[in-house]
């Protein structure tokens, strides 16, 4: 493995960097203050081809790889973990369903507009009573001549009163459990198709999240996408790549959280030192640095196997896995090192710790990832 980026990664990652360090970060505080979506910044991301990252360029897209994928959510996520999680969402959910499995007509009509930013991409998989147990979903699509019609509501979907389209995961045959469940594309403003955008969250407060509810939404066969009763095998495979970017996010929110410790312990002097100095706090930031290191490597392992066209499912779970808990160690230090003034929005670690709470529950849990990780180790 080249532990060395290449000189078409660099390039993406300083042009991520400065973008996220001039355009998000100076208003990312303001933003979660108001849990305000930043819609006017969607169009330049798109414009450096941030939303159509591994989107073919015949519809649009950069047609990058995975790690440049991991790259540009890492960095977006450095200055607001807000605005990562809608870029690593808006590419590898909605957007990599509709790339992967729908028709050469839906690829036609709707990757030009996500690429460019012209829409937003969702996904809706999650239910009320349904998350880890994503196969329990409830929403019925019931067959009705060459239409469709569906009913149900689906929870915590991320850009959901924001998407121009969202794929949503519906059961078409109860007794078949998860091989009768079939994804639908859905425009915003299909009838009986409606969104409750959700406030008060924790963190990651200017990203959407919304309820969606669906009541007698009728759509034409041509928005079903992939095969009937494939969309739970073909929405497992869209998360297997989904962890890597929520796990880029998290390493991100990392990144930025321990670089807001090196700075204020620097600064700050207690018994006529800088903290800086002193040995327990020289540890906690050693342990930070160590933590961040072996979860980039974990993750850029997992992305560099999926480009190459191997299995990586085992590897994007334990990446996700380490990253996500990793981050949330870092950013707790953080706060401890900023002591009571890491309680308050006056330094940014508060939100840090916020943020970054999600990365352990969003694209599978941690104890889902331990899961998949187990099952794989007990069948070799």
């Amino acid at each position: 493995m080249d532990f060395e980026l290449s000189d078409t990664h660099r390039a993406i990652q300083t042009t991520a960097r400065e973008f996220a360090q001039l355009e998000i970060a100076p208003h990312a505080a303001a933003w979660d203050e108001r849990e305000e979506f930043p819609r006017a910044l969607i169009p330049k991301l798109g414009r450096l081809g941030f939303m159509g990252i591994q989107i073919d360029p015949d519809y649009g897209g950069a047609g990058l790889d995975t790690l440049a994928y991991a790259i540009i959510v890492e960095e977006i996520s450095r200055a607001d973990g807000s605005t990562g999680l809608t870029v690593a969402s808006h590419n590898g959910l909605g957007s990599a369903h509709i790339a992967r499995f729908g028709s050469e007509e839906q690829r036609r009509h709707y990757l030009p507009k996500l690429a460019s930013g012209e829409w937003l991409g969702a996904w809706a998989l999650t239910e009320a009573g349904s998350g880890s147990d994503a196969a329990a979903l409830v929403t019925r699509a019931v067959r009705d001549g060459n239409d469709w019609v569906l009913n149900g509501s689906k929870m915590f979907i991320t850009q959901g009163s924001e998407a121009g389209v969202t794929v949503v995961l519906a059961s078409n045959e109860r007794s078949a459990k998860h091989r009768g469940i079939t994804a639908f594309a859905i425009d915003a403003g299909t009838p009986g198709f409606t969104h409750n955008k959700l406030r008060g969250k924790l963190g990651v407060r200017s990203s959407d999240t919304a309820e969606l509810v669906l009541q007698d939404v009728r759509v034409p066969d041509s928005a079903r996408v992939g095969r009937v009763g494939a969309g739970f095998m073909d929405a497992m495979s869209i998360l297997d790549k989904g962890r890597i970017s929520i796990g880029a996010m998290a390493l991100g929110i990392g990144e930025a959280a321990l670089a807001a410790a090196l700075a204020y312990a620097k600064e700050r002097k207690q018994f006529g030192h800088a903290i800086a100095d002193f040995q327990g706090l020289q540890w906690m930031l050693a342990d930070s640095r160590v933590e961040l290191d072996a979860a980039r490597l974990l993750l850029w392992r997992a992305a560099t196997l999926a480009d190459r066209g191997k299995p990586f499912s085992t590897e994007a779970a334990i990446a996700k896995l380490h990253a996500s808990e990793a981050a949330s160690h870092v950013c707790d230090r953080a706060l401890q090192i900023h002591g009571g003034y890491g309680f308050i929005n006056t330094f940014p670690v508060e939100r840090y710790v916020r943020d970054v709470r999600l990365c352990r529950i969003g694209e599978g849990t941690s104890e889902v990832q331990r899961r998949v990780i187990a099952r794989a180790l007990l069948s070799r």
